[in-house]
């Protein structure tokens, strides 16, 4: 009986804290958002070289590209923002 409250009390002491599985998901998060404005500018690109003059293709792939780099814009400051808190609260 004895080895199984050792057992289970070091589980608990190892378990992962609430901040660093926060942290994990939001690391996560952003990374996979910025994965996903990369992919947005590259698609924009391809886009604009394939347009072949139509000038709706244009129009197109410039709004995708400001989209892509507002996206990325925005990954970035919440990743500040997210970092800022952390340093305050822990």
């Amino acid at each position: 009986m004895k080895v199984i409250e050792t057992a289970y009390a070091q589980t608990i002491a190892n378990a992962p804290t609430f901040a660093s599985i926060f942290g994990s998901t939001l690391n996560f998060l952003l990374r996979a958002f910025t994965i996903i404005a990369i992919i947005g500018l590259v698609v924009s690109g391809m886009i604009y070289l394939t347009a072949g003059g139509n000038e709706e293709r244009i129009s197109l792939a410039k709004k995708a590209f400001m989209y892509s780099i507002v996206g990325i814009l925005v990954v970035l400051g919440a990743n500040i923002i997210i970092k800022q808190i952390g340093n305050l609260l822990f």
